[in-house]
């Protein structure tokens, strides 16, 4: 990706979405531009007009983080999108001295798969930054698994939700889930500009799914942090589940997470029900091992 032409773009996409009425800008004269014009951003920032005008074509080199988070402000940027283009910025600098430092181990320690494994009422699994399964709890493999056993997906949530038809059976919200992953995958590409395996997974998907083009032409950004996620089981039916996500300080490309459901509530129910399949399929590979 294009370092420059990724800072002008989501710059610009945020100024297009704020209108003068919301930045507070009396007088909405008939105009040219849809959002914000280039010297109202840079009023309300408090910077002139020749530094924004850099800004946005793509130069974020030397800004100060004050500058950035006046920006923020003057677009109305959100938390995510705050973070997004510190990122940014950080990635637009020169390149700091390479330090020596110890990979993180890309194996499951047995102590990490072991409390996994101990979580036996909610469904966990881990995944890293480039959307790829790493673990999960049984609960957690029976709840994935049309994505972990689909062809198309194999065992990746961007490629399954993108390019498997399957998808949209087993995400009844499609259209929101997939606004959500390839928001949070732009803040990952920012965070990681050169993470190639990211980045080739961005080539393939804006390659061959309209619908991801299409979204990651937007540069919306979002937090994966918690939320409500609706399911379509082929084995339970449909499940509303709330998650949680956590992070790894050993291993920051891995991020786990854990699904519950209301207490007494038909997911609830589902879910016991699922858990129960699982140990008795558990139960007959203990007696039938292969």
């Amino acid at each position: 990706m294009n370092q420059r032409q990724e800072v002008g773009e989501f710059l610009r996409s945020r100024r297009d979405k704020v209108t003068p009425e919301r930045a507070g800008i009396i007088g909405g004269h008939r105009r040219r531009v849809p959002g914000l014009r280039r010297e109202e951003v840079a009023t309300l920032a408090n910077i002139s007009v020749d530094y924004y005008a850099r800004m946005e074509r793509g130069d974020l080199r030397g800004v100060a983080p004050e500058i950035l988070e006046a920006v923020a402000r003057a677009l109305l940027l959100d938390e995510a999108e705050t973070d997004h283009l510190h990122d940014l910025a950080q990635a637009s600098s020169p390149r700091p001295p390479r330090q020596r430092r110890s990979k993180p181990d890309q194996n499951i320690r047995p102590s990490l798969q072991r409390f996994v494994d101990a979580v036996t009422g909610a469904p966990v699994w881990v995944r890293d930054r480039r959307m790829d399964l790493v673990t999960a709890n049984p609960l957690g493999r029976a709840l994935y698994r049309p994505l972990i056993d689909d062809r198309d997906g194999r065992g990746n949530t961007a490629r399954f939700m993108f390019l498997s038809p399957a998808a949209r059976t087993f995400f009844p919200d499609w259209e929101r889930n997939a606004d959500d992953i390839v928001a949070t995958m732009r803040g990952y590409a920012g965070q990681n500009p050169r993470d190639k395996a990211l980045t080739d997974l961005i080539g393939e998907l804006v390659t061959r799914s309209g619908a991801f083009r299409t979204r990651w032409a937007a540069h919306n950004v979002r937090h994966h942090r918690t939320g409500v996620k609706r399911f379509r089981h082929p084995e339970v039916g449909e499940l509303e589940l709330t998650y949680e996500g956590l992070g790894f300080p050993t291993n920051p490309d891995w991020l786990m997470f854990a699904y519950t459901a209301e207490p007494g509530s038909p997911t609830a129910e589902r879910l016991s029900i699922l858990g129960s399949l699982v140990a008795t399929t558990s139960a007959g590979e203990q007696v039938h091992p292969t």
